[in-house]
């Protein structure tokens, strides 16, 4: 263990080569140093029961020497550069214990120090290990097409645009784009969802996916290193470097400790001699060095977020460092986008109204006309409803309205009621909302000359991933700058109790201090529109990112799969992480404070505090490990990795409310549903 407390590296160092090579807990090489030195001890104890006194010293001097190794070595490097820490302590008082003939306490300081030391290293690796295993879900060698023959090739000379050959039941070894065939695709390694997805040609592949169907040709659009599934790696490990305001708590509290404990040690030896025998007090001064020892508290939080993010990473999330872990345990209210995130984001048109003189066709044309231009989610839903498409000209997006241009020579503009007025298709724009759908309405030449409904079917476990929220105490609500009626409609179905509707970008961002109200909120979107609020939540969570950069960069967390039940999930597991921490911070000051009393007074001795410091130090680490551990939600499958989905059945659109059934709505933009 560096000395760490008192410089730049106040957290434990990075684990070594040798650390890392340790699979098993036996192969740790400080724990292997601390059994061999125990063994001398046990060897001397031996000898000394025959009489050998000055034979036992040897080999118990021996033992003591053997166990400082671990960390002795470290302090001497440390100190080089003027940076004490918790092994400067242990040094100190493993020398004074020997100079005052106490060696085989010396030896005892220094095996426990090292089985602390050495589960500390072993705990990292495993969450660490476990982390890197998503990189060995890419296949040692990879089919490739090369001159109109297969080839079997490494994964790193892959290159951009070459044609992979996935059979089924083999993983894909980067990111490409279904080129020929058509499959099922397992995902769950990568974002926690048991249920696998059909695709076919035109459809993206990620890396570490098992394909389960036929046999499919993938053009390569991302070399192995460039991956997706190496990206979510390096932004983990990235991460887990990061912060939070616990583990900074921690190193606030750590620094300052270590040369007060110095000080303090020095007073006691100093005061006691004038009292009395310096030798006696002396040793009370170096039992205090090792009973005021800051290790556990230095360790307690790195170790948790390191085990808490590495979990949930392997659970389809990405949490980006402990700053954002700790946020996320605090969360009591959650604002969430309404598109692509409660809805599954395939919209479609449902129907079309149009005026006298226009049809169905002329009408989804002239919208096909201007969304040709456009990259909102509605685009794709009226583009698929339309079989010919002839761009307009000059097509300008009004943000939070519509979009405008000109279309042989016309004028025409496509948006939400209120920008578009809706003439004589009022009536028929009020009872597609109250029918849950977005309308749309087409203008030509100053006219309007139709309306048009989309519809985006909510996630069907949407409700159940709600009623999660709630269960853990957390308050939802929903945004959208969709209208009032479609909001509220779909809310329902959702069990969502507050929405805010007819909302600007800007407007999400704006509305969540008061949603908060000195709460902290937690923003769930899709990480691009939405990033004015993501960046004003105390947490920004982006839905669904999977190979997507602007999310993965723009929020503090991603959920990788489309799965809304991850967002409690992943809730639930950062507050049991950050009860974890809290747990070691006030574990590790409580043992400080007991033990300091009794080490000066002399009531503990150097051989009792050695051992009840290192116990609180394994009980540190045990409970730093606590933090990986994730527990499934009530409702939620025991294993999303082979377990089926949760099926909720959802009630059907209303399709039974006359023209005047939202006549009574409320019409500010923040409304509270009753539920009923």
């Amino acid at each position: 263990m560096a000395d760490a407390c008192c410089g730049p590296d106040l957290n434990p160092p990075a684990t070594t080569e040798a650390h890392e090579n340790g699979q098993r807990l036996w192969q740790v090489r400080d724990l292997q140093i601390a059994a061999a030195a125990a063994l001398l001890l046990a060897i001397s104890w031996l000898v000394g029961h025959t009489g050998a006194d000055t034979a036992a010293t040897v080999v118990a001097l021996f033992a003591a020497v053997i166990a400082a190794s671990t960390f002795v070595p470290n302090t001497a490097a440390n100190l080089r550069h003027g940076r004490i820490g918790v092994g400067t302590l242990m040094t100190i008082a493993a020398v004074g214990a020997i100079a005052l003939g106490q060696i085989t306490e010396a030896a005892m300081l220094g095996i426990l120090f090292s089985i602390a030391e050495g589960l500390e290293h072993y705990a990292v690796t495993k969450t660490r290990r476990g982390l890197r295993a998503l990189l060995a879900l890419v296949p040692p060698t990879v089919s490739v097409l090369r001159g109109g023959r297969e080839v079997r090739i490494a994964p790193d000379e892959l290159t951009v645009g070459d044609r992979m050959l996935v059979r089924p039941g083999e993983r894909a070894a980067t990111d490409g784009t279904i080129a020929a065939g058509s499959t099922s695709l397992d995902l769950s390694a990568i974002t926690g969802e048991s249920v696998p997805v059909e695709a076919g040609p035109g459809d993206q592949l990620h890396a570490g996916v098992i394909n389960g169907g036929g046999a499919i040709e993938v053009d390569v659009t991302a070399r192995a290193s460039d991956s997706s599934l190496a990206r979510i790696v390096h932004i983990v490990e990235e991460a887990q470097d990061r912060k939070g305001s616990g583990q900074r708590l921690a190193d606030r509290i750590a620094r300052p400790l270590v040369p007060a404990i110095m000080v303090l040690a020095a007073l006691v030896a100093a005061i006691g001699a004038l009292l009395g025998d310096p030798m006696l007090w002396i040793e009370r001064a170096l039992v205090v060095l090792v009973a005021a020892s800051p290790y556990a508290l230095a360790i307690s939080v790195p170790l948790s977020v390191v085990a808490a993010i590495g979990a949930a990473s392997r659970n389809g999330a990405l949490v980006k460092g402990g700053a954002a872990l700790e946020e996320l345990g605090r969360i009591t209210v959650v604002a969430l986008d309404k598109s692509g995130t409660l809805t599954a984001g395939a919209p479609e048109v449902i129907d079309v109204v149009t005026v006298p003189g226009t049809t169905r066709e002329q009408a989804l044309s002239a919208a096909a006309a201007l969304e040709s231009r456009s990259e909102h989610p509605l685009a794709t839903a009226i583009l698929a409803a339309t079989e010919t498409v002839d761009p307009a000209d000059d097509v300008t997006a009004v943000a939070g309205h519509g979009l405008r241009g000109t279309h042989h020579g016309a004028a025409l503009w496509l948006g939400k009621p209120g920008w578009v007025t809706p003439g004589p298709l009022a009536a028929d724009v009020d009872r597609l909302q109250c029918d849950g759908a977005t309308v749309v309405l087409v203008e030509r030449g100053g006219v309007v000359i139709a309306a048009i409904a989309v519809r985006d079917q909510l996630r069907p476990e949407a409700p159940e991933a709600i009623r999660q929220l709630a269960a853990l105490g957390i308050e939802t609500a929903m945004l959208t700058g969709d209208n009032h009626r479609t909001a509220q409609a779909l809310a329902e179905q959702a069990g969502i109790g507050t929405v805010h509707a007819e909302l600007l970008p800007e407007d999400k961002a704006r509305l969540l201090p008061e949603i908060a109200r000195g709460r902290h909120i937690a923003m769930v979107g899709d990480g691009v529109n939405d990033a004015p609020a993501l960046a004003t939540a105390n947490v920004g969570v982006a839905m669904g990112a999977m190979g997507t950069d602007v999310a993965i960069e723009t929020a503090d967390i991603a959920l990788m799969g489309e799965d809304l039940r991850h967002l409690p999930q992943v809730l639930a597991h950062a507050r049991h992480a950050r009860a974890v921490m809290l747990q070691n911070i006030g574990l590790s000051l409580a043992i400080i404070g007991v033990l300091i009393p009794l080490a000066a007074t002399g009531v503990l001795g150097l051989a009792t505090v050695v051992f009840v410091h290192e116990l609180a130090e394994v009980l540190v680490i045990a409970n730093a490990i606590r933090a990986a551990r994730t527990t499934p939600l009530p409702g939620q499958p025991e294993n999303r990795r082979t377990t089926g989905p949760v099926h909720v059945s959802m009630p059907p659109p209303r399709d039974d409310l006359g023209d005047d059934c939202c006549a009574s709505a409320p019409r500010p933009v923040a409304a509270r549903i009753d539920r009923q």
